[in-house]
């Protein structure tokens, strides 16, 4: 069996535990991800597919500090994240699976408070525009 880069295995390490200092390891609820947007300044990462987006993605809802990064495309969006590795980062799908999935790529990146909203970012959509009107 090959041995994995030292360097990952410590980045993996250090992430995990960073997640474990987190209330429900990093997993977030709408009144957490509100208060990370608002409050804290948290840049928010829409990663839902193209095919799985009904309406506005956060970006186009006017949620401060969104993107719209799709799962698919993330690799192009990487110039968007904040230099500061502190900086905190909320990621947001439908489910949580893609949202995982770039929570992971993000720590294995180095960034250390990233994180995963555990509701449907369409019901955060609707209460930014709920607070907004």
């Amino acid at each position: 069996m090959a041995t994995l880069d030292q360097n990952i295995v410590e980045r993996i390490e250090a992430s995990i535990k960073l997640d474990k200092e987190k209330p429900d390891l990093g997993n977030v609820n709408m009144e957490k991800a509100m208060e990370l947007i608002r409050d804290v300044g948290a840049v928010l990462l829409d990663v839902r597919p193209p095919a799985k987006v009904s309406g506005e993605n956060a970006e186009e809802a006017g949620i401060p500090s969104a993107y719209y990064t799709p799962y698919t495309e993330f690799t192009e969006y990487c110039d968007i994240l904040p230099q500061d590795k502190t900086a905190p980062i909320l990621v947001a799908c439908l489910k949580g699976w893609f949202a995982n999935r770039i929570m992971g790529y993000l720590e294995a990146l180095g960034y250390e408070n990233v994180y995963v909203l555990g509701a449907n970012i369409e019901d955060l959509i609707a209460a930014h525009k709920a607070h907004t009107s």
